[in-house]
């Protein structure tokens, strides 16, 4: 068996086929024939006479069923069956031949995390269901492992190319919640996911914390603002802050 799956698996031995064999596989397999009809053999002894009336014989007089060997072609045939198996398995590996459709998946509800590797989300949604009966399928990577295209009508199209042991996954999805654990601003270079966060807010892709007090957040001088607003209005002894001063420019500082 192994010695057919290396010879199918060669592309060259494929296309020496004839023509219409891997056709041929598609089709079921015929069932096997009847088994032949025992012929009732006379019973031996000479013939008894004919004055003697039918109730006189004696049982032993009937003939006995006669034992018949099973088929010989049995044995042949599982091995020529366990062969076309082989050979229709390693076809429909190879995408010569179609194959049997895939049973119907689970309905699932996909939830981007952004969040670096060494926190495995994956592992504390096993299991867990949303809505009744929805799975959580979970999709995690870091912003600068993703890019996105979102539309008006709601529909965001996430693209992901990850490093995940050694081995490069690139998967495209359309996320129905975002759980953000990464800042998406920092002053280092290349550090700006702003882009990133309008995108899903865009599509309205609900998120945890709101995507709108993310994006505030990405500038803290922008958020302490906020913070003063509500100074004014409740007053120092209400809502204390610490005395801070901002410069546009840090050669004014």
């Amino acid at each position: 068996m192994n010695f057919l799956r290396r010879r199918l698996s060669d592309s060259s031995f494929i296309a020496n086929l004839p023509n219409g064999y891997m056709s041929d596989l598609q089709r079921p397999d015929p069932p096997p024939p009847p088994p032949p009809t025992a012929a009732t053999k006379a019973p031996a002894g000479p013939t008894p006479a004919p004055s003697a009336p039918p109730a006189a014989k004696s049982p032993t007089a009937s003939p006995a069923p006669e034992r018949r060997p099973q088929p010989a072609q049995s044995t042949g045939s599982g091995f020529f069956s366990s062969i076309t198996n082989v050979v229709k398995q390693t076809a429909a590996s190879a995408g010569l031949v179609e194959q049997s459709p895939a049973a119907v998946s689970r309905k699932f509800k996909i939830l981007l995390v952004i969040d670096e590797p060494q926190h495995e989300w994956a592992k504390l949604f096993r299991g867990k269901k949303v809505q009744g009966d929805y799975d959580v399928k979970v999709e995690q990577a870091e912003f600068s492992e993703i890019n996105l295209v979102a539309h008006a009508n709601g529909t965001c199209s996430v693209d992901m190319q990850v490093i995940r042991n050694g081995t490069k996954v690139v998967r495209s999805f359309k996320p129905d919640f975002v759980l953000v654990r990464q800042h998406a601003y920092s002053m280092t270079q290349n550090e700006d996911f702003r882009n990133i966060i309008i995108g899903l807010q865009y599509a309205g892709i609900p998120s945890i914390n709101s995507l709108e007090s993310i994006y505030n957040l990405c500038d803290k001088p922008w958020a302490f603002a906020q913070l003063i607003s509500i100074y004014k209005k409740l007053g120092a002894d209400k809502f204390p802050l610490v005395d801070q001063s901002f410069y546009s420019n840090y050669r004014d500082m």
